[in-house]
């Protein structure tokens, strides 16, 4: 029985064993031992003779009875499996413990047999295929999961995912992909790649690209095809799978459609060349014209034209006529497609208001679609459009508010679903074409005026003239070259404050800030200094032009006035000669004064009359200063007689106006009713010279009594009162005071006429002295 126990402890394993032993009493203790057997002890140093086997190996702590019952014969063996132990010099350790009874039938001591065996490397192989099941049965799981996971992903993502063999031809292809190309999955798989990409050359560049690089590629656009043969562009990038060999196995396109953004794109683009074709173009034709092509290019339409009902599109189109014929008068084709018979049939077609796609849109005012010309019923163009390849179609009008100018239409090869962002941009495109139209009139016109204008400032007898904000002369007329005798290039480099004269110098330059400010100016005066030294005096208007706020020129328009200037310079000559020849006939007041009796207190009324003749400045500017004082000696000799036959006395002439008193120096009582009869003698002399003269001169009388002292105190105030009378009155008027009208209405004639206000005093009444009364 116990050769049987110790071989199935030895032959346990098939393989190779390797153990150690101890030989305990039945105290427990060691008795003997192998050579290595401390190694497998926990407590190496305690494995010696006679020392208590649980003192090294703590594990037999607990399994007395046990042992006990081995050594009395009740159990055979007892084992102890994968005992760990960590030695303090070594690293853990696994050990297997057998326990058997020894008994010698020559000695009735019995012993008990403890082998160890070292199962480290067992137990760290079957750690090891355990750890790697485990692994190989997450990583089994993990892949299930996540297998089911990309199939969720694949079928719900958004972007389109096409696989393929290396050959092109599609393997597999999720829900996204079958909504973008309008195929079921049937309908793809199984096929060639080219039946979605235009592009038959791709799959060559993708082999060809990954063959160098040896890499993915990351993204590239492709225009693809739709089912319906819609054209759509799909940004792709690219995978390839190759096996261990390096042959390449399938590739994976992960596909987004970005017709969309390029669509965007394009619009932006076209927008940006119709904004600066309309901004730069020299004239209407020519910004059709790049309009036209523009759109094309910009957008990939094959064909653009432009319908009007008139001869060429214009703001003068009739918007109400019901008979309007509409004719191509500008198209734009592009070199990809062969429109000869379209272009030809095109020219010679005309449409009526609501028929074909220009007459549709030229009636709605409104932009048109046209998906399939196939579905559109135009007999005129429709079969020549279809034999130039053309598909898709649309146009829109171009309107000034509702009044509609002309159509632009166009044809694309492909099939182009409805682009409701093009139709509403082409929309503003048309009102910015129209609004372009209007401008270039205007300018045209604005033009046109311009000419006209310099051609008037051109032959104006005017000196006409322009200058910025710094002084420099931007314009001059032919008059102001021929005035002042400056050439073009020396004003050119001329400022206008160089030839201004020194006495007018601080007066312009104050106008000229004043002007810089916006004020408004009356009629200025200032002086040139020719280019041979004369000084030309010039009178006008002058103005500020404003650009936003800012001053940028004044303009101003002057005339020669120097001619004039030397006349009322002599006049002024002849003036105060004359008034020396007469002053030296007019008694002063002192020659007055000492004629009056001594008696210093009497009081004495007098009449004074002022006249003033109007109508003098014109005949001084057309002639000479001498010419006009021999003019004017025949009417002042009439005055002068007159005086003498009514007794009155002329006196020293004041501000230019002729006075005459009466009452001084002799009193007589009916001085008032002399001055009012020599003033109706003025008015009629007056009017026999502007007879036999051809003349228009006027006449102003005032006539005013008052009272002065034998000294002539008061006497200069009773001529001051007549002197406003007289400058208050209108012309070829005889205007009389109160206190005059109270000497003389018996005998004159006499009209009530309003209050003046005399300085220093209070209103006077005055009447208007008409004439003497009959008997």
């Amino acid at each position: 029985m116990k050769y049987e126990v110790v071989e199935r402890i030895f032959n346990k394993y098939s393989t190779l064993r390797k153990f150690e032993y101890l030989e305990l009493d039945v105290h427990f203790r060691i008795v003997d031992k192998s050579e290595q057997v401390h190694l497998f002890a926990m407590y190496p140093n305690a494995v010696m003779f006679g020392t208590d086997i649980r003192v090294a190996f703590p594990e037999f702590v607990g399994k007395e009875d046990i042992l006990k019952s081995i050594i009395q014969g009740q159990q055979e063996i007892f084992e102890l499996e994968i005992i760990r132990h960590t030695p303090e010099t070594q690293s853990n350790i696994y050990i297997n413990i057998y326990i058997i009874c020894e008994h010698q039938e020559k000695s009735p001591v019995k012993k008990l047999m403890v082998f160890l065996e070292d199962v480290t490397e067992k137990i760290k192989i079957k750690q090891d295929l355990s750890k790697i099941t485990n692994a190989t049965n997450i990583l089994s799981m993990t892949l299930v999961t996540y297998k089911n996971y990309m199939e969720t992903v694949i079928s719900s993502m958004a972007d389109a995912l096409l696989i393929t063999t290396n050959t092109g031809k599609i393997k597999q292809v999720n829900l996204a992909a079958q909504k973008l190309f309008e195929f079921s999955e049937s309908e793809l798989i199984n096929q060639p790649i080219s039946l979605l990409f235009e592009d038959n050359f791709l799959l060559l560049r993708i082999i060809n690209h990954y063959s160098k690089l040896n890499r993915d590629l990351q993204q590239f656009e492709v225009v693809c095809r739709k089912k319906t043969r819609e054209k759509i562009l799909v940004a792709f990038s690219c995978t390839v799978m190759q096996r261990k060999n390096e042959v390449l196995e399938d590739i994976i396109y992960i596909g987004r459609d970005i017709t969309s953004r390029q669509r965007r794109e394009q619009r932006n683009v076209a927008q940006y060349q119709i904004t600066q074709i309309l901004s730069d173009a020299p004239s209407i034709q020519k910004a059709i014209t790049g309009i036209l092509q523009a759109i094309c290019q910009s957008l990939e339409w094959d064909v653009g034209e432009l319908w009007t009902a008139s001869e060429y599109i214009t703001t003068d189109v009739a918007t109400e006529n019901d008979d309007a014929v509409l004719r191509c008068v500008e198209m734009w084709t592009s070199r990809l497609i062969s429109a000869r018979e379209f272009k030809a049939v095109t020219w010679q077609t005309t449409y009526l208001p609501n028929v074909g796609l220009p007459g549709q849109i030229w009636s709605r005012r409104s932009a048109l679609w046209i998906k399939n010309i196939l579905d559109y019923g135009d007999l005129q163009r429709s079969p020549t459009a279809i034999n130039a390849g053309l598909s898709s179609a649309f146009g829109f009008p171009i309107l000034d508010d509702n009044k509609i100018l002309g159509v632009m239409t166009f044809f694309s090869r492909d099939v182009q679903p409805k682009d409701p962002d093009l139709l509403q941009m082409m929309v503003s495109v048309g009102s910015q074409i129209a609004q372009f139209m209007k401008r270039k009139q205007a300018e045209e016109k604005l033009l046109e005026s311009e000419l006209r204008y310099r051609d008037i400032c051109e032959n104006a007898n005017d000196l006409i003239q322009s200058v910025n904000v710094h002084g420099r002369f931007l314009y001059v007329n032919r008059t102001w070259y021929q005035t002042l005798g400056y050439s073009a290039a020396e004003v050119t480099q001329m400022n206008v404050f160089d030839i201004i004269h020194p006495d007018f110098q601080a007066h312009c330059r104050q106008m000229f800030y004043r002007l810089m400010s916006g004020e408004q100016l009356a009629q200025v005066k200032t002086a040139f200094i020719a280019k041979n030294g004369q000084t030309v005096f010039l009178e006008g208007n002058i103005n500020c032009k404003f650009a936003h706020g800012v001053p940028v020129a004044t303009r101003g328009i002057f005339r020669n006035i120097t001619q004039r200037v030397a006349l009322e310079i002599a006049l002024q000559q002849q003036q105060a000669q004359t008034e020396q020849f007469w002053q030296a006939r007019i008694p002063t007041s002192n020659t007055i004064k000492s004629s009056i009796d001594d008696a210093a207190t009497d009081l004495i009324n007098v009449t004074v009359l002022c006249a003033d003749i109007f109508g003098l400045n014109e005949i001084a500017a057309s002639g000479s200063a001498m010419q006009l004082v021999n003019l004017l000696c025949p009417i002042f000799a009439a005055f002068d007689r007159l005086c003498n036959r009514y007794g009155l006395e002329k006196v020293k002439t004041i501000n230019e106006a002729y006075i005459v008193i009466g009452g001084l120096p002799t009193e007589r009582p009916d001085h008032t009713q002399a001055i009012a009869q020599m003033a109706l003698d003025m008015q009629a002399a007056i009017a026999t010279f502007n007879l036999e003269n051809q003349q228009n001169l006027k006449i102003c009388i005032g006539i005013h009594t008052g009272v002065v002292t034998a000294t002539a105190v008061g006497l200069i105030d009773t001529i001051n009162i007549a002197r406003v009378l007289q400058t208050q009155s209108l012309a070829d008027t005889i205007q009389v005071s109160a206190t005059a009208y109270e000497e003389i209405h018996n005998e004159f004639v006499l009209a009530p006429h309003n209050e003046i206000e005399i300085s220093h005093q209070k209103k006077i009444t005055t009447y208007l002295l008409r004439g003497q009364k009959k008997e």
